[in-house]
């Protein structure tokens, strides 16, 4: 086994430096043999059961023939050995590590650098370090030696991680006690993952689990996007250099030709669960019941107690032998909706397994929905928003602010984003990058990353009007949500409220959320526009290269080669 290595700072003719300093691995109850784990568990398992039946069988005689039990012989001592042993061995749950960290009492002094182990030096060896393997110094986050005890018993296993805000009642505390017990761990540094000035309280059931802290994503404003007669400041979180800006010369180009305008073509989040039947008949036979119209208004009743929100719209079918995909599509108000649509979709389950007791359930998910992935029953049938934003673009604005022509525009759309992605075989993908504005903001305002996948589904058309351009978005997937998940944080949440559309709308419930979708559809109808045009006049990779590359991380000599 590789020794441990730990890093310390030492003197030396008067300079400090850092070295590492090699430890003996430590002791496992796995090493009480020089044999394979699983053998050293089957032996001592076996050796406990042996001696503890020798031992019961020799007592039982002992009592029956009247011997006092304190009087044993050799067979006896040995068994009772072999007892203590394997049982002490048990105790460390068959040769799981327990690692135990030694007190400050038996810290070791070198070169007015302190070493804390409670072994001598003549263990160790002393030896240089890499600069490039050396941590960022660490300053501890425990506020009192309670915590400190909690930290090792994190680490002994005594108490799981996860239950930390549980037994505590105080997030914070949590937070900073798990990030100390994994930099101990690992033995790696999280300095640089910031831990104070974040609500922990806030995601506590709700956003993350077992939190050490939170990352930083910089937020950007472009804008403002003028969509149906208002002007809107978007945000977009993104760490991606010209992204903001592009998209702020989108929307000049649009505000300076009138604006883009919008148009809501749908309205639905979708569930489709799997069942199987004994037979394909039978399947067809619940496929048929469930798509008829005479049964749908029960089936709706039955849906929309879930929730006050949640309505029912449509059911349609699939089916793979003797296993049925039913799709349920419902409104569910200013929510995204996916919690709210299974638990409409379970309780339809459990009725129509009354119905049909042969019906087996197998998952609540069949795929069939489809939620964060790429597919074609998305891209055609549409899932939670569909829009279509368009805009009308002045000639002369082509020329002076995006700096390339109508004809050029239409030349490259048809070509790479209609013809190109036909040959990349794409589904959903005829644009030029509609998934970093959706991503932007999607960050930005509190919403499911991983369903900008299905959500930047978008086919980008550019036409020549006259003179004139016009240009469209067509997103039938639009997942977006104001209230529940990450909108309730607070960045977010004032991100969603620089947009006018924060919370819920108590006079029309889900207007909120699918004024967002428009906004999120304005913003890539902005995106494709400019970086269409940054293409078509040669510009990309100019202002990737200005705007784009950090020289912070790169020698001099990388640099001269840039």
């Amino acid at each position: 086994m590789e020794d441990l290595r730990r890093r310390f700072p030492t003197k030396k003719n008067g300079e400090i430096s850092n070295v590492a300093v090699a430890l003996p691995p430590p002791r496992k109850a796995s090493d009480a043999l020089p044999l394979p784990l699983y053998l050293t568990n089957t032996f001592f398992l076996a050796l406990f059961f042996a001696t503890v039946y020798f031992l019961l069988s020799r007592w039982r005689e002992k009592i029956r023939n009247s011997t006092p039990l304190h009087v044993v012989d050799l067979s006896e001592i040995c068994s009772l050995i072999g007892f203590v042993a394997s049982f002490i061995y048990l105790l460390g749950f068959c040769g799981i590590d327990f690692i135990f960290r030694s007190s400050s009492d038996d810290d070791v002094w070198v070169n007015d650098g302190m070493i804390p182990c409670g072994q001598s030096l003549d263990c160790r060896e002393i030896l240089p370090i890499k600069p490039n393997s050396v941590d960022p110094p660490r300053v501890s986050d425990l506020d009192s030696v309670e915590d400190e005890e909690i930290v090792k018993s994190v680490i002994d296993g005594i108490i799981p991680s996860y239950s930390l805000e549980t037994k505590l009642g105080d997030c914070k505390r949590a937070a900073a006690i798990r990030r100390e017990a994994v930099q101990r761990i690992t033995g790696k540094s999280l300095t640089g993952l910031p831990l104070e000035g974040f609500d922990y309280n806030s995601i506590l059931g709700q956003c993350c689990e077992m939190p050490v802290g939170y990352v930083q994503i910089p937020v950007g404003i472009a804008g403002p996007l003028l969509l149906d007669g208002i002007e809107y400041s978007v945000p977009m979180a993104t760490t991606e250099g010209c992204l903001v800006a592009s998209t702020n010369r989108g929307f000049k180009a649009i505000h300076l030709s009138g604006g883009a305008f919008s148009v809501l073509m749908k309205d639905a989040m979708t569930r489709a669960p799997v069942v199987r039947f004994p037979s394909a008949r039978r399947a067809a036979l619940v496929m048929f019941y469930l798509q008829d119209p005479a049964n749908f208004e029960r089936l709706s009743l039955i849906f929309n107690k879930s929730s006050r929100f949640a309505r029912l719209q449509s059911i349609t079918c699939k089916i793979a032998g003797r296993n049925l995909y039913p799709r349920f599509s419902c409104s569910t108000g200013d929510a995204m909706g996916m919690n709210m649509v299974s638990k409409g979709v379970q309780n339809v389950l459990d009725f129509v397994k009354s119905e049909f007791p042969d019906m087996d359930v197998i998952g609540i998910s069949g795929n069939y929905c489809s939620d964060k992935k790429a597919s074609a029953v998305n891209w055609i049938e549409g899932r939670g928003k569909h829009v279509v934003c368009e805009a009308f673009i002045k000639a002369e604005i082509v020329e002076k602010v995006l700096k390339t022509s109508v004809e050029a525009l239409v030349e490259l759309n048809t070509l790479k984003n209609l013809a190109g992605s036909a040959m990349a075989g794409s589904l959903g993908g005829f644009n030029a990058h509609a998934s970093n504005i959706v991503s932007a903001v999607f960050i930005a305002t509190g919403q499911d990353p991983a369903q900008n996948v299905e959500s930047s589904h978008c086919i980008t058309l550019i036409e020549a009007e006259g003179n004139d351009l016009h240009i469209s978005v067509s997103m039938p997937c639009i997942e977006v949500g104001t209230v529940g998940g990450g909108t309730q944080l607070a960045s977010q949440s004032a991100c969603l409220n620089l947009l006018g559309v924060k919370g819920s709308n108590n006079e029309e419930p889900g207007s909120n959320a699918q004024q967002l979708a428009r906004i999120v559809a304005g913003s890539v109808l902005a995106g494709e526009l400019s970086l269409m045009s940054a293409i078509a006049a040669g510009q990309l990779v100019k202002s990737h290269m200005k705007y784009n590359r950090s020289s912070r991380d790169i020698g001099p000599s990388s640099q001269v080669n840039r």
